[in-house]
């Protein structure tokens, strides 16, 4: 019992470490802007920033209040993980996994809004003329837990119970 509630830190502790860490060493070896290719014509490590949320949105010039609100959402959605994961965990341990995976992503990306400001960015990908917005493991955790948390709502949660609980 105590172990699998020590889990979910671990989950979250492994998560935040590596986009820490990996955040530390992109500024520690590359210089803002700089790039470096990796696989030709697919893959980058590209050192950028992001005042904004999510693939750039609200990136511009907005001043303290933009800070202050990104800061603010981000622990209403940690608060809002907590109430979803007491919640879901004992349904499947893929939602545990996936929210726990939500929330190291979040916190990481938080590490960075509160010390610097903005989030550091470096994982670049593009094909031929389409340019994905750069992102970081932060990024990557959020979009596998919630992709993990969909495919678990659509595939493994017994919706019968749902429709013979709206039918009575």
């Amino acid at each position: 019992m105590a172990r699998s509630r020590i889990v979910p830190f671990v989950i979250i502790a492994l998560i935040v470490g590596a986009d820490q860490l990996t955040k530390f060493l992109v500024t520690a070896h590359f210089a803002l802007y700089e790039s470096i290719v990796i696989v030709p014509d697919f893959f980058n490590l590209t050192f950028i920033t992001n005042r904004g949320a999510a693939f750039g949105f609200l990136n511009g010039d907005y001043g303290t209040w933009r800070h202050i609100f990104f800061i603010i959402v981000a622990l209403a959605a940690l608060v809002f993980l907590i109430i979803v994961y007491r919640q879901f965990k004992d349904e499947s341990k893929l939602f545990g996994i996936s929210i726990c995976l939500i929330a190291g992503g979040a916190i990481g990306n938080l590490i960075d809004r509160v010390c610097l400001g903005e989030v550091i960015d470096f994982l670049d990908f593009y094909v031929k003329g389409y340019h994905w917005p750069a992102f970081n493991v932060a990024d990557s955790a959020i979009f596998v837990g919630v992709t993990l948390f969909m495919v678990g709502h659509l595939f493994f949660v017994d919706h019968r119970k749902d429709a013979e609980h709206k039918e009575q």
